[in-house]
């Protein structure tokens, strides 16, 4: 997943699985389960995209550089998708609903 280029989920899950057979074959340390790399690879990203648009926001209201918000839809897609695959993080699916991330505040 990736700031300013979307490839299509199936893509990026085919060069996560690949990855990890890799590394598997390498003896680097990931998980035994491929569904607990894609896990731990979802949770990671979470992370990351909130940090991401965190950054945007303060671009977009400290520093007077909107054109950051442009890129928000991306990241906030990113999340969506990671909320319906790993039902752990259906909380934060809950608070960026109730604050209308997608749209603004109502």
């Amino acid at each position: 997943r990736d700031a300013f280029v979307s490839w299509p989920e199936s893509q990026t899950q085919e060069w996560a699985l690949s990855y990890w057979a890799q590394a598997r074959k390498a003896g680097v340390p990931v998980p035994a389960d491929p569904a607990e790399f894609l896990r731990d690879l979802d949770w990671m990203g979470t992370q990351r995209h909130l940090k991401v648009l965190g950054i945007f926001a303060r671009l977009c209201h400290r520093d007077g550089k909107p054109r950051y918000l442009a890129e928000a839809p991306r990241f906030l897609a990113y999340l969506d998708a990671a909320v319906a695959r790993q039902p752990a993080l259906s909380p934060l699916g809950e608070l960026l609903t109730e604050l209308h991330m997608d749209g603004g505040p109502a």
